[in-house]
């Protein structure tokens, strides 16, 4: 499968668990930018699936042997696994359109130099997994800054369409590429698809490069690289929506992963397709994504999120059961077209959970991380199956496959999904701060804030307190306790420390919505007429 199309659409389905938008489905393509980027993705995708027809062709071709199959899967994902977590973080702290115009030329090269070698015969199957490597490095390195732009490319009330529109340009270029690329094998051979690859991205290039985005004045200075990855774990560990996702997504993908890494070697292998036929086996995934992405939104009106988890999972893993034993190439076509249904509903699902537990300010460090557990999942799955099948065949391993699956679903019992649905995370105005005096790098600082609460009251609000405890982590602090005065019962002290007093003030530009009800219920147990009590205690400077 390939990885820079499967990232965008597991980054870029509809957030159809939302309250609909008022736009119209088509509204966004209105916003000249969005069009034009919109239609240059969709022709560079369809130069991706093309590719991902011509390297899976190009390795069955060198080597017969199913666990070097299954790497070009494992080397699709691996570069996911290792750098969309720094490309987030860059995307949070660098202009995001320098992010994606270096992706491209990255990208560009990479295809140009593999179309290059074919075109000479000199392609090993160790080229071929380093040029897999490469090409899936800069879809790594462009794909959380290309979901943090949609925001910038639309108006808020858009939004939601103009993921529904990614995600539907996803399935159509899925649908083309590979019956597009399957014909092109044929007739030209595999260097013809690698150059197309290479030319699909110049559109996006040349897109970018006409856009001026609106430039924001910030107020502080930009995050620490190191700093930023160090905030956005802590968001992550502080976030139960996003916690869940993350091992719901374990659970689905390190199975998963084996349909996709064994379906060229049951095409060649088994049922001795060409290059054409295992386009149009790829094609019918395509279009049952496409008719997934339709009518998802009727099937979320019967299910929640958990339930259609479930159930598409237990659909995927019927289909991973045909790819095994049905040998009838019409009938498992049928069976590869509710592949593509169940994957899209998956991805749609996770996706949903990730985007609505990240805040504006942390969102490309958030879905990063998602997606590092994404393709690490398939990247450790697919090794694991290609061993497995050619230690004891491809359909032993699809059967395993299959029962890990269906016993994982069982996840839903300890990782819902539907857990705080509710959020509400629009970035609230800071509050006024005191003008002070002191050096940004000043630091650590301890910060303490004095509740009084009735004795009868006390247990209530401890439990309310580990709430804001996931508030102050959320929001970048490294410690955090609450404490009860021994010799004042009633009077409770909660405290948090910030590496610096620059950290301390990021703090209070990150405070959602929801973190403000969460204070506001924390604050109905304080009694008196005077607010709490909050002091600022800054490690003194060393001379």
């Amino acid at each position: 499968m390939t990885q820079q199309n499967e990232l965008h659409a597991a980054v870029t389905v509809s957030p159809v668990d939302e309250p609909a938008a008022t736009a119209s489905a088509w509204q966004p393509l209105r916003q000249r930018v969005f069009r034009m980027l919109w239609l240059a993705t969709v022709v560079s995708n369809v130069g991706s699936w093309m590719s991902d027809i011509g390297v899976n062709w190009t390795m069955l071709s060198l080597s017969a042997d199913p666990l070097a199959v299954a790497l070009v899967q494992a080397a699709s994902s691996l570069p996911m696994f290792l750098f969309v977590l720094p490309a987030g973080v860059l995307a949070d702290i660098v202009e995001r359109r320098k992010i994606l115009l270096f992706a491209q030329a990255w990208t560009f090269c990479a295809a140009g130099g593999l179309a290059l070698l074919s075109f000479t015969d000199h392609v090993t199957p160790e080229i071929l997994l380093a040029a897999t490597f490469l090409l899936s490095t800069g879809a790594a390195l462009s794909s959380p800054a290309f979901q943090a732009v949609v925001p910038d490319l639309v108006d808020k009330h858009e939004l939601s369409p103009a993921i529904a529109l990614n995600s539907l340009g996803i399935n159509i270029s899925r649908a083309i590429g590979p019956a597009l690329g399957g014909l092109l094998l044929s007739f030209a051979g595999p260097w013809m698809v690698f150059l197309l690859n290479a030319l699909s991205v110049m559109g996006v290039a040349f897109v970018l490069l006409r856009w001026q985005p609106q430039v924001t004045i910030q107020r502080l200075p930009p995050e620490h690289f190191f700093s930023a990855i160090r905030g956005g774990l802590r968001y992550v560990h502080a976030a139960p929506v996003l916690r869940n996702v993350l091992a719901r997504t374990v659970a689905f993908f390190l199975f998963g992963s084996a349909g996709w890494a064994m379906l060229p070697l049951v095409a060649r292998r088994e049922l001795g397709l060409g290059p054409g036929g295992y386009g149009l086996m790829l094609a019918c995934i395509g279009f049952g994504a496409i008719c997934g992405a339709v009518l998802l939104p009727k099937l979320r009106k019967r299910l929640n999120a958990d339930q259609m988890m479930v159930a598409a999972s237990l659909l995927f893993a019927a289909t991973m059961l045909a790819l095994a034993f049905v040998r009838q190439v019409w009938l498992l076509n049928a069976c590869e077209f509710f592949t593509g249904f169940a994957w899209i509903a998956v991805l749609s699902t996770l996706n949903v959970g990730a985007q609505r537990s990240a805040a504006r300010w942390v969102k490309a460090r958030a879905l990063a991380v998602y997606l590092t557990v994404f393709f690490g999942s398939m990247t450790v799955g697919s090794a694991i199956w290609g061993k497995l099948a050619s230690e004891f065949g491809v359909s032993w391993a699809l059967c395993a496959a299959t029962v890990g699956m269906v016993l994982a679903s069982a996840s839903v019992l300890r990782w819902r999904l539907e857990k705080d649905a509710a959020l509400d995370l629009d970035i609230i105005a800071p509050t006024a701060q005191a003008d002070l005096a002191i050096p940004h790098e000043r630091g650590p600082v301890m910060v303490s804030c004095e509740y009084r609460v009735a004795p009868q009251e006390a247990h209530d609000f401890v439990a309310a307190m580990q709430e804001m405890r996931r508030v102050r982590r959320r929001t970048g602090a490294m410690g955090w306790g609450v404490y009860e005065d021994a010799h004042h019962p009633g009077l409770f002290v909660e405290t948090w420390v910030m590496g610096s007093w620059i950290e301390h003030l990021r703090q209070h530009e990150r405070h959602t919505v929801n973190d403000k009800l969460i204070r506001e219920r924390v604050l109905a147990f304080h009694q008196g007429d005077e607010p709490p009590v909050i002091r600022h205690l800054v490690a003194p400077a060393l001379r």
